[in-house]
């Protein structure tokens, strides 16, 4: 019987994986202090996981202004950077390999993270059907403040120093957040971007912002240490674009131009809740072609589905999300066919340890079952 693909190693820009897996980048809201610092349980988490080809983290935010949900980690202060070079040393002393993902929410936020005034986007458009995560609960997402020329530019440079954070604090590398409704992504998309100036309007103007930020990141890191993710049929906050294939091809093309570490693509399987509504062709294949680096596809992928996107060269590598949450070692469970840990989605975003470090490997379940027995 051949070898399955997901456990054949990958070159990925700088960074050697041993297999194919990828740990997607997932919000845990573990950060619970006043700065926003990764904790001993963060470092613990990441761990447990260093198994995966490739780890990368949640979101990031590049600033104050880029925060949008209660206890999130920054990378935009030596507390948080001190904080994330503890993560990076314990994962690269257990045999792992991480990037971190540069994050900044731009309209996804609320006054309450930003002492009372309104978060900002590439123009005032309201998100749809989501709602903020603040201290005080779930809270309605006023319409932003669009922001001014200039400080797009001086967002560019946030990203840049967030970069330089990264690199300060171990990181292999850094994934751009370019998807998922957010910052990035209202950029690119033409039903958030009502610009006029050089940020706006075409496609190419659109583009900038987010061709700009890699640039910053690759002057730091270099191109083989950066990545990007890109969600072209999400429609977080009710984002959409008039051409989502032309936009995200176009994209893809000048992202060619810097020889990027990868390209992740987040695009659900049928029957998926993020996958691709009714009548609307997936754009991910399309950017798979037309990528000339690695490609990382996620969304809704079982060990099953993964390999056959492998052995079909639809994909590089598979980043997991959920199964991940309930299996660390998710690598090591696939190799033995073994069963998987159950995900309790209550315990997703924020709360304590429980359903966030205290998922059984296949270690310690043999270990407990002895005990038992005996």
């Amino acid at each position: 019987m051949s070898q399955s693909p997901l456990f054949t190693p990958f070159q990925v820009g700088a960074i050697t994986a041993p297999n194919r897996l990828a740990l997607a980048p997932m919000t845990r809201s573990r950060a619970k202090n006043p700065g926003n610092v990764p904790t001993d349980s963060v470092v613990k988490y990441y761990v447990q996981r260093a198994s995966a080809g490739l780890l990368i983290t949640e979101g990031s935010q590049v600033s104050k202004q880029g925060v949008g949900y209660i206890d999130t980690p920054g990378i935009h202060s030596a507390e948080q950077v001190a904080g994330w070079k503890k993560v990076t040393d314990a994962v690269h002393a257990a045999g792992g390999r991480i990037f971190m993902q540069l994050w900044h929410v731009g309209a996804i936020s609320h006054p309450f993270f930003h002492n009372g005034e309104l978060p900002v986007a590439p123009s005032a458009v309201q998100p749809q059907g989501v709602k903020a995560f603040t201290g005080k609960g779930m809270e309605e997402i006023p319409t932003p403040r669009a922001l001014e020329t200039s400080e797009v530019k001086a967002v560019v440079e946030d990203f840049r120093k967030a970069a330089e954070n990264a690199k300060a604090a171990g990181f292999d590398g850094v994934e751009i957040h370019g998807a998922n409704g957010y910052l990035v992504d209202q950029f690119i998309q033409s039903s958030t971007n009502q610009r006029t100036d050089e940020y706006g309007g075409s496609v190419e103007n659109r583009a900038r912002f987010a061709l700009e930020v890699v640039q910053a990141a690759v002057d730091v890191l270099g191109a083989d240490r950066v990545g990007i993710r890109l969600s072209p049929t999400g429609t977080t906050g009710g984002i959409h674009d008039e051409n989502r294939l032309a936009t995200f091809s176009y994209v893809t093309e000048q992202l060619n131009k810097f020889g990027l570490a990868y390209l992740h693509v987040i695009e659900a399987l049928p029957g998926h809740p993020m996958a691709a509504k009714a009548g609307q062709e997936p754009v991910g294949p399309a950017l798979r072609r037309a990528f000339t680096g690695p490609f990382i596809l996620n969304g809704g992928y079982t060990q099953e589905t993964a390999e056959k996107a492998l052995e079909n060269n639809e994909a590089d590598l598979i980043a997991f999300g959920v199964p991940y949450i309930a299996n660390p070692d998710l690598v090591e469970r696939f190799e033995q066919g073994a069963a998987l840990n159950q995900p309790d989605p209550a315990t997703f975003y924020g709360g304590d340890d429980h359903g966030y470090i205290d998922y059984p490997s296949l270690q310690e379940q043999e270990i407990e079952q002895d005990i038992v027995q005996k």
